[in-house]
This record gives structure tokens, C-alpha cells and sequence, in this order.
């Protein structure tokens, strides 16, 4: 890639290549407005109560959010700029059959619900890494917070460069002046105003996103005569794909791949990714984290339904319309931008408000990463090792960390522009890195037996994988003359999707054979590859090692898997089988029980009673669950 420095872009109008600008003073006043509003918003949660805030209230809101704000904050957090621009590219080059993908957001935010957020909520978490020392130890945690700041770290200076690129080569928009202006205003709401400031940003900026989206549904269909006429032209040029069945995991998609590969995927993305459990966490209940958590669900329904539509509408248009000499040699990621631009040019104000939708998934990403870096930094690497910190200077390093993070942002952005193709290396590394990750929390949270040693080896062995898959990907990629960026347009509608384009397999005429075949598994089996890897390697290791014998557990830690399914049978059933679900021991709903609440965790005698029969089962290796010793 390189860096288009001019004011104006070529923008077609017909078969010739017409060079004309593409934003008007109106779309830059829009543009203006969305940075103006969104610093005004921080600001404002920044100076409400100043001088009265904690270190509480920056990294957590104080746990006083309600359910909508923190599910469109979820939302938001992972719906960037580059899914903005790249599902839609995907609907136009490939079909429908990416919308299966819907069908893995119902596992994938039930679960979380369900198993992640009750166990995160009741030990009072402020970093989700916080939860790995209380299950295994110190070294874990660091390891598993060092994996996560390089992964976030190495993420942001993209997601802020790369839509920047795309959007100055096709419209002239200033390319270092739109990444100074977002990383700026960015990083002073979010290091002022702290978690409070970038859930309500989040907010707003979700709601530009969806004007954005439907402004381009609304008047592209209407030029091209209507979302029926949409349909049947997508009908008849084969775009609306069925269900394919097939189960090769070498298929990148398929209705397997898509709708159970997806889960794995949407669990590293809303299980155990900090910048989404310190949102759960910061609900005012657990009730209210579960609730949000369920609203997501039909807005990513909403949002994947637009995506699609914008990709069919793309096409029909240009089936009306035929395409220029550069659009037709166009990049994929940047299919989108030419045809919006094209698509608006006689409504001024309207390219303006798609570029601060798109804009928009950039600056919710960006400040949630900005956050929860400065969260994990500050909660795991500082505050261990330096308790006596007074709640003063604490909160001045909160902002010190969130702002200083912000400069590293700006930074990465710059190294970016001069990284080349390295570049789709560096954004496949988020990608590579969240299936891991995923694994270590199962590790500890499904297995009583996995043990320290297990879960760091077992953690190492999936970032190894990880890599030698992805990197073998990228480089048979090249050795074959595949051109990276033909990999750009199959984003999915998530961050750690969209960060994997590299990955994804081409249309080739020979089947790859050996190792290349290896190299070819589907991206969304990625995330539910490495993180068996992490759970069979750990497991081995924690066996050799004698698992948790002379350990001492914390049950709260333990998800009980085998009571909650026998749970789910008739009592009479239960009583022969002679168990009792954990969630006969503990509450579900903490709200219920707030008097015997300490520090987040229940205190009651019936939790202690499980406690204790938790300890006889806790030092063997088979799935979690409590026996009941009674005879029959």
C-alpha cells in the first residue's frame, strides 16, 4: 500500500476516468460535527463531578451502567470501519452465503451469558485477567495480559490507518489529517472521561453507524427501482446462495463453517476479550450484564442484514450502472467507498454522513482499546506490584496510561503506512491471537484439573500454532502470485474476523495438497483450532505435572458444566442420578441475595456447603461437577 497524499480523488462518473472532487463544505461540516459531538460527550461525562472521580468510575463507570447503553457499546466496540467497508465487498464479490454467519451469534452470546459473565461478575473482576490468578497464579495472569496488550497494541495503529488509506484514495479526504483528528479527539474523551465517556460515545457513534448504513440502503435501491427489484437481480445472477452443507473445513465458507466455526469465533470477541467483560462488568447487576448481552443479539442481526443489503444493492446498482476503469480495478476494500461516493454525489451532506458512519466504527473501536489497555496495564502490571498507591495518583495514572496509549495508537498508524504488504500480517496477528486466549479461560474455567504449568505451556502451544498457521497462510499466499490485497473484500462483520482477511483461500484452479492444504483451513475454524490446542496441550501437561494436587482452588473460579445439563432433567431423574446442579447451591441472580454480598462474591452457607463437596472432585480431571453423597 502506499499513502495517496492528493486532495482529489478520481471519482467516476461514466466509463472515463474524470478526475473531480468528491466532498463537498457540507459533508466536512457532517465529518466535523461527528468529531465535535463525540469530544463533547466525553467531555461532558469528564467534568460531570470532577475532582469527585475514582479510579472506580474511570475503569468501570463505577458499575452503575444499565443494560442498553453497555449493549450498544458492545456492539459498537467490534462493528470498525473495516467491517463497515469489507462485509458489504463480500456480498458483492461472493454472495449471500456469508449471512449464515447469523446463525453463530445465538451460541455466541448465549454462552457468554451464561457461563462467562455470571463467573466474571461474581468474583468482582475489574480485568478479566484478574480471574487467571485467582485460578491458577500470578504468572498466568501476566502471561495472559502481555498476550492481550500485544494484540491490541499491534491492532490499533491499523484500524486507524487502514480505513484512512482507503478512504483518501478514493474520495481525497486528507489522510494524515483524518487520522490525526480521530486519534486526537479519541484519546483525550477517553483518557478524561474514562469508561463512562467511551460507553456513551459508543453509543451515539452507533447510531451514525446505522444512519449511515440506511442512508446508502434507502437511496440505492431507489435508483435501482427498489429492493425488489434488488432481489431479482441478484436472483438471477446467482448472488442469493443457499445452504451448502458441505463439511470440508478447506471450504472457507460453508453453512458448518459459518454458523459453528462463527461461535468460537464470537466467543473470543464476547466471552473473554477485555474490552467486552469490562462493559459486562460495569453493569449495575448481573441481570443487567446478561440482559445486555442478550439485546446484542438482534442488533447483530440488524447489523449483518445491512451489511448484506448494501452488497446486494452495490450490485444491482452496477448491473444499472456499469462500472468505471477504477472501480473495475479497484481494490476490494475500497468497492464500497467508490460506489457510495458515486452513489451520493448529488446529495451533498450524505457522503459526509457515510464517512463519519464509517469513522464511527473507528473511533468506538480505537477508545474501547485505548480503555481497557490502560485497565489491564494499570490493574494487572502496576497495582500488584505497587499496592500503596494513593486513589490520586492512581486516577492521574489511569489517564496517564489512556492517553500515553493514545500516543502509541497515533505511532503505530505512522509505522503502518510504511509496513507495506507486512501490513495484512499485522492485522491477521489480532486474529491469531483471540482463539488462544479463548482456550486458557476454558482451560481454567471447565477443567479443575489444569494446573499453572498446563495452562502456561498449553497457552504457548496455541500462539504457536496460531502462528505457524497464519504465517504459512500469508507466505504460500505469495509464493503462489496471489496478490494480498485480493484478500482484502471477504471481511467478516467483527474485529478478529476482519483481522484474518490474509487468511482466507482464494479461488484456485489446482487444490492445494500437503501442508498448503493445511494452510487453506477456513479463518473461522481458526479461533476453535487453536484454542483445542491450548485446552489438549494444557490438560497433558497438567496431568504429567500432577495436576492440581497440593494446589489450593478457589471453586467460584469453576464453571459447573455436568450440573447444569443435568439440570435441564426432570427431578426424579436427578435424584437416581444422585448430583444436584451448582445452581442449586448458588443464586443465579446475585440482585436476590444483596445482603450477603461481600466484594462481589455470595457469601451464604449453602455456597460454602458446595464449597466444600466442590473439594473432592476439584483434583481430578473430569468434566466440573459436584456429587451429592446420599444413598440411594
Amino acid at each position: 500500500m502506499s499513502v495517496m497524499g492528493s486532495t482529489s480523488a478520481p471519482h467516476p462518473t461514466s466509463n472515463t476516468n474524470v478526475v473531480v472532487p468528491t466532498f463537498s463544505v457540507v459533508d466536512y461540516v457532517v465529518f466535523a460535527l461527528l468529531l465535535l459531538l463525540s469530544l463533547a460527550i466525553g467531555l461532558y461525562h469528564a467534568c460531570r463531578g470532577w475532582g469527585r472521580h475514582t479510579v472506580g468510575h474511570l475503569l468501570m463507570a463505577d458499575r452503575k451502567m444499565s443494560c442498553l447503553p453497555v449493549a450498544l457499546s458492545l456492539l459498537a466496540t467490534f462493528q470498525s470501519a473495516v467491517a463497515i467497508l469489507g462485509a458489504p465487498s463480500e456480498i458483492f464479490r461472493f454472495g449471500t452465503q456469508y449471512w449464515f454467519l447469523g446463525c453463530s451469534y445465538f451460541l455466541g452470546l448465549l454462552i457468554p451469558a451464561h457461563v462467562f459473565i455470571p463467573v466474571f461478575y461474581r468474583l468482582h473482576l475489574t480485568s478479566a485477567y484478574e480471574y487467571l490468578e485467582l485460578r491458577f497464579n500470578k504468572a498466568v495472569r501476566v502471561c495472559g495480559t502481555v498476550t492481550f496488550i500485544f494484540q491490541m497494541v499491534i491492532y490499533m495503529g491499523v484500524v486507524l490507518y487502514a480505513p484512512s488509506l482507503a478512504l483518501n484514495a478514493v474520495t481525497g479526504f486528507d489522510l494524515w489529517l483524518s487520522v490525526l483528528a480521530l486519534g486526537i479527539v479519541c484519546t483525550i474523551y477517553t483518557s478524561l472521561g474514562g469508561l463512562k465517556a467511551v460507553i456513551w460515545t459508543d453509543v451515539f457513534q452507533t447510531l451514525v453507524m446505522f444512519l449511515g448504513q440506511l442512508a446508502v440502503i434507502i437511496v440505492g435501491s431507489a435508483k435501482v427501482g427498489g429492493l425488489g427489484r434488488v432481489w431479482d437481480v441478484a436472483s438471477q445472477h446467482g448472488l442469493i446462495s443457499g445452504i451448502e452443507l458441505d463439511p470440508d473445513p478447506f471450504v472457507r465458507h460453508t453453512f458448518w463453517t459459518l454458523a459453528f466455526g462463527g461461535v468460537f469465533m464470537m466467543l473470543s470477541l464476547y466471552g473473554v476479550n477485555q474490552a467486552q467483560v469490562q462493559r459486562y462488568l460495569s453493569s449495575r447487576t448481573e441481570r443487567a450484564a446478561v440482559l445486555s448481552c442478550y439485546a446484542v443479539f438482534p442488533c447483530q442481526q440488524v447489523v449483518l442484514c445491512m451489511s448484506c443489503l448494501i452488497g446486494l444493492v452495490m450490485f444491482a446498482y452496477y448491473q444499472k450502472y456499469p462500472m468505471s476503469t477504477q472501480q473495475s480495478q479497484a481494490a476490494p476494500d475500497q468497492l464500497v467507498l467508490y460506489f457510495v461516493m458515486d452513489l451520493l454525489k448529488d446529495l451533498p451532506g450524505l457522503p459526509g454522513l457515510f464517512v463519519a458512519c464509517l469513522f464511527s466504527g473507528s473511533l468506538s473501536t480505537i477508545s474501547s482499546a485505548f480503555n481497557s489497555l490502560a485497565t489491564v496495564t494499570m490493574e494487572d502490571l502496576i497495582q500488584p506490584w505497587f499496592p500503596e498507591f494513593s486513589e490520586t495518583r492512581a486516577i492521574m495514572l489511569s489517564r496517564s496510561l489512556a492517553f500515553g496509549y493514545g500516543l502509541l495508537c497515533l505511532g503505530m498508524a505512522f509505522i503502518s503506512s510504511h509496513m507495506g504488504p507486512v501490513l495484512q500480517a499485522a492485522i491477521s496477528i489480532f486474529g491469531m491471537v483471540g482463539g488462544p486466549l479463548l482456550g486458557l479461560f476454558c482451560l481454567g474455567m471447565f477443567f479443575p484439573c489444569a494446573n499453572p504449568p498446563g495452562a502456561i505451556v498449553g497457552l504457548l502451544a496455541g500462539l504457536i500454532m496460531a502462528f505457524w498457521i497464519g504465517i504459512g497462510s500469508i507466505v504460500t499466499s505469495m509464493g503462489s502470485g496471489v496478490p494480498l490485497s485480493s484478500f482484502n473484500g471477504s471481511l467478516p462483520s467483527n474485529v478478529t474476523a476482519a483481522t484474518v482477511t490474509t487468511l482466507m483461500s482464494s479461488t484456485t484452479l489446482s487444490k492445494p495438497t500437503g501442508l498448503q492444504q493445511f494452510y487453506s483451513l477456513s479463518y473461522l475454524w481458526y479461533s476453535a483450532h487453536n484454542s483445542t490446542t491450548v485446552i489438549v496441550v494444557g490438560l497433558t501437561v497438567s496431568l504429567l505435572t500432577g495436576g492440581m494436587r497440593g494446589r489450593s482452588l478457589n471453586p467460584k473460579t469453576i464453571y459447573p458444566v455436568l450440573p447444569k445439563l443435568l439440570g435441564l432433567l426432570p427431578l426424579s431423574y436427578q435424584k437416581r442420578l444422585c448430583c444436584r446442579s451448582y445452581s442449586q447451591d448458588v443464586p443465579m441472580d446475585t440482585d436476590l441475595f444483596p445482603e450477603k454480598m461481600k466484594n462481589g462474591v455470595l457469601q451464604d452457607s449453602r455456597e460454602k456447603e458446595a464449597m466444600a463437596e466442590d473439594g473432592s472432585v476439584h483434583q481430578g480431571c473430569s468434566p466440573t461437577f459436584i456429587v451429592q453423597e446420599t444413598s440411594l
